[in-house]
């Protein structure tokens, strides 16, 4: 039988030395932790639109597909199969602000020396590889 994965946008938006982090609250995941701005790819929808949607739904911005990079894939194993797609934005259009309020808490600009400690372990697994050069990874299996 051939698996179905969920596949899933991670953005790591980057200003200057700075890595936009975003607290996670009232979702029933991981609330409390910290991610990036993120979410699953719809139906018909390309990997490159979801990340341009999600980047609009969360952080009110909007963005071409010029200005994503990806930089990591993780072949991931949770609670089902998952391929996450890590993505570098340098560069936007609008402020980021924390347009979902009723599900983030807190928008944290914070240097790669000085992440929480309480970020999701795969989110924070994708920033080292990142930070590695590491374009592919498992994580969970």
């Amino acid at each position: 039988m051939r698996s179905k994965y969920t596949i899933a946008v991670h953005l790591f938006f980057l200003r200057g030395e700075q890595i936009l982090l975003i607290r996670r609250f009232n979702t029933g995941y991981e609330d409390g932790n910290y991610s990036v701005v993120a979410g699953h790819v719809d139906e018909g929808e390309s990997v490159t639109r979801a990340a341009i949607r999600e980047a609009k739904e969360e952080a009110a911005v909007s963005l071409e597909p010029a200005d994503l990079q990806i930089v990591h894939v993780m072949n991931r194993k949770a609670e089902d199969e998952r391929i996450d797609f890590f993505m570098t934005v340098r560069h936007w259009v609008g402020e980021v602000v924390n347009n979902e309020p009723h599900k983030c808490d807190q928008f944290l600009w914070t240097t790669f020396d000085d992440l929480p400690p309480n970020i999701i372990p795969y989110v924070r697994k994708g920033i080292e590889n990142y930070q590695a050069g590491l374009f592919y990874s498992e994580f969970g299996w």
